[in-house]
C-alpha cells in the first residue's frame, strides 16, 4: 500500500478505522503477480510490524 491508497481507505472508512493501526509500507505497484522481488520487498517490510514464521 502506498500513502495514497492509506488517505483513500481513511476517507472511505475512516469511522471503522479510528483508533486502528493502518501501517503503509511504500512499495510501489510496478511489480507481477509473484515477483520474487516484490515477494523479499513485502517480507521485510511487513516483518517490521509481525513476527514471520522461519518457513515464510
Amino acid at each position: 500500500m502506498e500513502k495514497k491508497h492509506r488517505q483513500r481507505l481513511r476517507e472511505k472508512f475512516g469511522e471503522e478505522l479510528r483508533g486502528k493501526p493502518l501501517n503503509v509500507l511504500d512499495v510501489p505497484d510496478d511489480y507481477g503477480y509473484m515477483d520474487e522481488e516484490l515477494i523479499e520487498i513485502l517480507k521485510s517490510r511487513v516483518a517490521e510490524y509481525i513476527e514471520l514464521p522461519e518457513d515464510f
